[in-house]
């Protein structure tokens, strides 16, 4: 295994063992309020400091690990159940109307980032991380519709499916038995990606007030409490920040990492 996907795979288990734990222990409650130990440094008692409220920011990273990575992984999945299908059937019809229909659909949704989409939802159902799962997973769905018909275009030419058709297997019973299993490489990848994208769109959301609300904890609000203390604690900004960097670049890594251990091409290529 190369250097970039063992880090990656060590980053991303890193942030997923800190949400795990969290549902179960925090080294401080994030609830509780200690106005006299405000803005203090890191030290031996908090490790990674207090913010303005004197909550421990390492319990609250912990915590906000678990709202991350539970929204962008129901999001991902979200966009994976919907968009996989659609792509499959635009595939399987390709050149019809139905293929065209489904990615006009999917340059409508595209049309629209996940912000515009969370803006549209909140202002029907208010903020909350459900209505911000909603809208990174909507934004998901023609990403995965996109990535699955581009490939199952290629694969509709080669011969085992035209085999398969001389058997007189119809369009749906080759989509599932042939086209998607030769698929699940690249979809662990895209997957993979996306909940990357998923968390560095949940903190944004939560950021500009549109994910996660009070009194759960998020990274991205964190960030966002923080902005008007930068130079008087700069400790309650770096470290959510540095959360959402390693994360994100952890399973970036483990992205990459994945692309080039499972396609037999590039193994070649090594």
């Amino acid at each position: 295994m190369r250097l970039p996907l063992l880090l990656g795979l060590a980053l991303s288990l890193a942030a997923l063992l800190a949400a795990v734990v969290s549902l179960v222990w925090t080294p401080y409650d994030i609830t509780a309020m200690a106005i006299a130990e405000r803005l203090q440094p890191p030290s031996p008692a908090h490790w990674l400091g207090t913010d303005h409220f004197g909550r421990d920011i390492g319990a609250m990273l912990m915590a906000g690990a678990q709202t991350s990575i539970a929204v962008a992984l129901v999001a991902v999945g979200i966009g994976m159940g919907a968009g996989v299908p659609l792509g499959l059937i635009a595939a399987a019809n390709r050149g019809s109307l139905i293929d065209e229909a489904v990615m006009r659909l999917n340059d409508l949704v595209f049309a629209f980032p996940s912000l515009v989409i969370a803006i549209l939802i909140t202002a029907v159902f208010g903020p909350s991380a459900l209505n911000a799962i909603l809208a990174i997973g909507i934004f998901n769905v023609p990403v995965f519709a996109r990535v699955t018909r581009g490939a199952a275009l290629s694969l509709w030419t080669l011969d085992f499916i035209r085999a398969a058709e001389v058997a007189g297997k119809g369009p749906a019973r080759i989509s599932v038995e042939h086209i998607l299993p030769n698929l699940a490489n690249l979809l662990i990848v895209q997957g993979t990606i996306q909940f990357s994208l998923g968390i560095l769109a949940e903190a944004g959301l939560s950021y500009v007030g549109l994910g996660a609300q009070p009194p759960t904890a998020s990274w991205g609000r964190m960030l966002a409490e923080a902005q008007t203390m930068v130079t008087l604690a700069p400790h309650v900004a770096i470290f959510p920040g540095l959360a959402i960097v390693l994360t994100v670049l952890g399973l970036n890594l483990l992205g990459d990492g994945l692309r080039d251990h499972l396609d037999p091409r590039l193994r070649r290529i090594r």
